[in-house]
């Protein structure tokens, strides 16, 4: 195959620059400061006609990037082998064949390149047009991206509710010019999907049981709220083994702080004699309703996720409902009645309750119990809602330590650590949970001063980047009654617009309320489904937008 010339083909580049100037300015004035000189690529013409891209290969050949037979069909056959998957990253653009073909199925919905030196791409538009690319509102393309920016790209954008499947297809020879760039991309790529697929999972199993606590909790909401207290120093309670041995601390500095017990360590503090300031709790399911069996001092504030069930709320006499991670809670907070937004990102109630306590203004915040480990094989502190539900499950065949023992070593992924003269056992589940926090405190304009334990310690992290905080004060009454928001949301579901053709087509035509309203019901579109997993992208939309206008049918008729 003879060598295409070098010389610059201007009109390639223009036709490609005033094309991607009308859909992604930005990426446009940046290729039109580049240089097409600097000869990264060589081409040469496939038997088809083609130009094809080459890279120099370590011994000085050129190496072409796709077949020199028929691009074309090469990039057909490749996609042919895609199944059951709606988002695709190509690493390398290349001649773009394989690209072109992924954009003739209409079952793939998205598509991001990822690729590197901003004067290569420019040579090969140099080379010919990729109209097609440019003028598909489902094609995006990265190029020099850091790995950061590429993991919050796939966080942000890949939603396995629409997408299903997720696939990256890498451009074998682009690749192995570059191993250290496109090996990080992949390592942030498979990151961010190990977050997306956890997220993904929770929604599926609660989906459909935090939409159903939302609502009913919107109904028993009053219509005056309480003041919100104004922090200086704050204590949390956490219910790790350790809390046993750090009670009479506790109890030492119980007066000029507020005490904050998570849900789990409130029968422990109040069983020594000690009572909270406030109780925060975040679980949607009914088993938090245990926390509560021996009571709740009436006069304490209970601060709950509106996703939370309501029987957990009816526990209390003065429940205080805030904006969880839950995009409908958010949704009641930005449209219906500011709520405290705090942070439950972390997946447990340790890192919520430290949340809220940097959102109420506390300047310093100690952590009591919060071990994130079973030190010396002890799972939670006395006092907790296992301790009596083990000891009436107990039998001669099935002793009390036989319960405990079944119930710590349920997890199969058991890491036993030694700490000095001690030692505890790590799950992933915790360690994650523990990482999640020391993450937290880099942002937190509270001080977090975790009380030594014996579990995993605590790595605080230098604060940086602070959060906006003091949400204290007095929250706004609702503009109109529940039952009258929850009407007008309905319709809101109801008049979203069906989906037809390709998802981003869809999401690039709703208002930017649809698009909101949208988003509230993606949790419940992943417990669906998660049920039915046969639906199409348009099913599913008509799925989630029935069952939620059912649902609220269901609830109001019952007023």
């Amino acid at each position: 195959m003879s060598e295409l010339g070098r010389e610059k083909m201007d009109k390639f580049l223009d036709i490609n620059l005033r094309a991607l100037a009308k859909t992604d300015p930005g990426f446009a004035a940046r290729l039109a400061a580049a240089t097409t000189h600097v000869h990264r690529y060589g081409f040469v013409r496939a038997r088809s006609g083609e130009p094809i891209p080459a890279l120099d290969g370590p011994s000085g050949a050129a190496r072409p990037l796709h077949s020199l037979v028929d691009p074309i069909r090469e990039g057909r056959r490749l996609i042919g082998t895609v199944k059951e998957t709606g988002f695709l990253v190509f690493f390398g653009l290349g001649g773009g064949f394989a690209i072109t073909a992924a954009l003739e199925r209409e079952d793939i919905q998205y598509i991001l390149v990822i690729d590197y030196d901003i004067n290569g791409i420019a040579e090969l538009l140099d080379s010919k047009p990729y109209l097609d690319l440019w003028q598909d509102p489902r094609f995006h393309i990265l190029v020099d991206p850091s790995p950061e920016v590429i993991e919050r790209y796939i966080l942000e954008h890949y939603q396995p509710i629409l997408y299903r499947g997720i696939q990256v297809i890498p451009l074998r020879i682009r690749i192995d010019a570059e191993p250290e760039r496109f090996s990080a991309a992949g390592e942030r790529i498979n990151a961010a999907i190990r977050g997306i697929s956890g997220d993904y999972s929770v929604q599926a199993h609660f989906g459909t049981r935090w939409f159903s606590n939302i609502l009913r909790n919107l109904l028993r909401m009053k219509p005056a709220p309480a003041l919100l207290p104004e922090l200086n120093q704050a204590a949390i309670c956490a219910a790790g083994p350790s809390l046993d041995m750090q009670l009479p601390l506790l109890a030492e500095k119980r007066q000029g702080c507020f005490l904050i017990a998570t849900d789990t360590s409130l029968p422990s503090l109040l069983h020594a004699g000690l009572v909270p300031d406030a109780v925060v709790s975040i679980d949607c399911q009914h088993i938090s309703y245990y926390h509560f069996m021996q009571g709740l001092p009436g006069h304490i504030p209970l601060y709950l996720d509106l996703a939370s069930p309501p029987v957990v709320a009816s526990r209390a006499l003065d429940p205080r409902f805030f904006a969880g991670g839950h995009p409908l809670t958010r949704y009641v907070s930005r449209y219906w009645r500011p709520l405290p937004l705090v942070d439950t990102s972390g997946g447990n109630v340790t890192y919520a309750a430290v949340s809220l306590a940097d959102c109420l203004g506390a300047e310093q915040v100690e952590l009591y119990g919060a071990d994130f480990a079973y030190p010396l094989g002890r799972t939670y502190a006395r006092g907790t809602y296992l301790y009596p539900f083990f000891d009436a499950q107990q039998t001669r065949i099935a002793p009390l330590e036989a319960l405990w023992s079944a119930f710590l070593y349920r997890s199969p992924e058991l890491k036993r650590i030694q700490r000095g003269d001690a030692w505890y056992y790590e799950t992933p589940t915790l360690s994650r949970y523990r990482r999640l926090l020391e993450e937290k405190t880099a942002v937190l304009r509270s001080r977090v001063l975790p009380v030594e334990g014996l579990g995993a310690p605590l790595r605080i992290r230098k604060r940086v980047n602070l959060l906006p905080q003091r949400q204290a004060g007095k929250v706004p009454r609702a503009w109109i009654p529940a039952q009258d928001f929850i009407g007008a949301y309905r319709k809101k579901v109801w008049d979203l617009p069906p989906l037809t053709g390709t998802v981003q087509r869809y999401l690039q035509g709703l208002t930017e309320a649809q698009g909101l309203v949208l988003t509230t019901l993606l949790p419940l579109a992943a417990a669906i489904q998660h049920r039915t997993p046969f639906l199409g992208p348009g099913e599913l939309i008509e799925a989630v937008r029935d069952t939620c206008v059912q649902k609220i049918d269901t609830l109001l008729s019952r007023i």
